[in-house]
């Protein structure tokens, strides 16, 4: 079912949660330990991220390099479907450009239909890590946009080989990323307003935010869409605090400001178990207040703290 239809139908706000896959070398069991603790809560759909293959250069025996790709968390398609099947829940596989080319992209999208999976999220994804800036694979997308631009044209029976006949059209609901803080290489908000409704306007159905702690900035930001013409659902999405580190590495990684009142409960803890009190405190009053605002979905990104999710979200429910 797709995201879109759950939304249509919906009569409250729904949930929502997004996991990773395992660690090359773990079992999928360690996924379900991780989801077992959310699936009370009957979300609507399961996002599974996607992570691109990284270079790494191996020493050899006489004392050369060797450059190796590896990809630390394979397998995001199979994790769909395995969560589809034990759970009987949806699920929104992430579909990135970066390590793929366009035949690997036009290949997974086929592989996710017959697998019966109705969405995708499509993201640029991070630069390499041994990469500055982003850099797409040879042959693939340098931008989102052009990703979306597949997918649509997949959803329109056209495959990239345009001697085919007879093609089956695929019918993927198509999910793109909002920033309500700016994507970080926007030059401005309205910029990356402009982007982001090209995006909408070329076959995009939904939105998922980018993680925000203060919902004055996801007002603002749903506001701002209306004004620029962009009527798809925005799906507002929440992660908690639990460690002081965070305080550091979330705006230097996500490019987000922490708002005041929150930094400075944090810098009072003298625990990262206080720190987790804090941040689930906070994120209760966060659901709440966007609940009652009337989102479609509360989308979690769970990553490490299922637990804690689940004691907040319990409280909405």
């Amino acid at each position: 079912m797709k995201v879109t239809d759950h939304i249509a139908q919906a009569k409250e706000t729904l949930m929502s949660f997004e996991v990773l896959p395992p660690l090359k070398g773990k079992g999928i069991e360690a996924l379900y330990t991780h989801l077992n603790p959310l699936m009370e809560f009957k979300p609507a759909f399961i996002n599974v991220t996607y992570h691109r293959s990284e270079h790494v250069f191996k020493k050899r025996v006489d004392g050369t390099f060797e450059k190796v790709i590896v990809r630390k968390r394979p397998g995001t398609e199979s994790i769909c479907a395995a969560i589809m099947n034990k759970y009987n829940v949806d699920t929104v596989p992430h579909l990135i450009c970066g390590g793929f080319n366009i035949n690997d992209t036009e290949d997974a999208l086929i592989n996710l239909r017959y697998l019966g999976i109705d969405n995708v999220l499509v993201l640029r994804g991070d630069a390499a890590k041994n990469e500055t800036a982003f850099e797409p694979e040879l042959g693939g997308h340098k931008y989102a946009s052009e990703l979306l631009k597949q997918v649509v044209d997949l959803n329109a029976g056209i495959y990239l080989d345009d001697e085919l006949k007879g093609t089956h059209k695929t019918e993927f609901c198509i999910g793109v990323a909002g920033y309500p803080e700016k994507h970080f290489e926007a030059p401005n908000l309205d910029t990356d307003l402009q982007y982001l409704k090209a995006k909408v306007d070329a076959g995009a159905d939904y939105i998922i935010t980018q993680m925000f702690f203060d919902n004055k900035k996801y007002f603002a930001f749903v506001d701002a869409c209306k004004a620029a013409g962009i009527n798809v659902p925005i799906i507002p999405g929440l992660k908690p605090i639990y460690t002081k580190k965070q305080l550091t590495i979330l705006p230097k990684t996500f490019s987000i400001e922490l708002p005041t009142d929150l930094s400075n409960e944090v810098l009072k803890c003298k625990s990262d178990e206080e720190v987790e009190k804090v941040g689930a405190a906070w994120l209760l009053q966060q659901s709440k207040e966007l609940k009652e605002y009337g989102v479609p979905v509360l989308h979690y990104y769970t990553l490490g703290r299922p637990v804690l999710i689940a004691d907040v979200v319990k409280q909405l429910v």
